[in-house]
């Protein structure tokens, strides 16, 4: 962790692919409504949605780092470590939601592929049984065959499953983890006051109201003014 002139965080290097934010204030990539501590805090669904959506334009082997524009000066010492540490945690916590999704959606494929093996043995069984009853007629050979097709349909939902459902789970799961341990570095621009600091997150908390302000005004501008 580095802190240098007008810069505050971890240093990028060149071989980094750079996602970049501009903001007038830190809480604005917080969730404005969620009163968690810092390092548990959930980003702002939009400041969220442009970092991924970056992410996702890049090389999957691409090393990632996000570089904040921040239009005020430098405030605590330790809040580019902050925000590195809460940003970290959040999508290492979204890695996990990720693979427990994965998990659960595998749970789901195991039944329905159980339900729809039994399924099919027993169309194939009861249209076995059907047309020996009917002796061949035309009749039970259209019942057959589409106790057939009912049964093969019926494998459609595990087929999908073990197919095709997993593997965006699992990319998605990769995406955060690389964005879980990105280096983080603070660009200051002091277009703010010089004290603009302290009415900012880690100052205050992130769901506080600025002094000026009712509690539950609209704080700031969008999460993300981005560039």
């Amino acid at each position: 962790m580095s802190r240098e002139g007008s810069s505050a965080g971890d240093t990028i290097s060149s071989e980094c692919r750079v996602i970049e934010v501009r903001v007038s204030e830190l809480r604005q990539l917080f969730n404005a409504i969620d009163p968690s501590p810092f390092r548990d805090r959930d980003l702002d669904p939009r400041a969220e949605e442009f970092i991924v959506g970056w992410a996702r334009d890049l090389p999957r082997d691409a090393r990632l780092a996000l570089l904040v524009h921040l239009e005020r000066s430098a405030g605590q010492g330790d809040e580019a470590r902050l925000l590195r540490e809460s940003i970290h945690q959040y999508f290492a916590q979204r890695a996990m939601d990720s693979r427990r999704r994965l998990r659960e959606l595998f749970r789901q494929g195991r039944i329905s592929l159980v339900i729809a093996l039994a399924f099919l043995g027993a169309s194939i069984a009861a249209g076995d049984a059907l047309a020996s009853s009917l002796r061949d007629t035309h009749f039970a050979e259209i019942v057959r065959e589409g106790l057939l097709i009912g049964g093969w349909v019926a494998m459609w939902r595990p087929l999908e499953v073990f197919l095709y459902d997993w593997w965006p789970i699992r990319a998605e799961a990769r995406l955060f983890d690389r964005l879980s341990t990105m280096p983080v570095r603070i660009e200051y621009e002091e277009v703010a006051t010089g004290d603009a600091w302290r009415d900012d997150w880690p100052a205050v908390p992130a769901y506080e109201p600025r002094p000026s302000q009712p509690r539950g005004a609209r704080q700031g501008a969008p999460p993300a003014t981005l560039e």
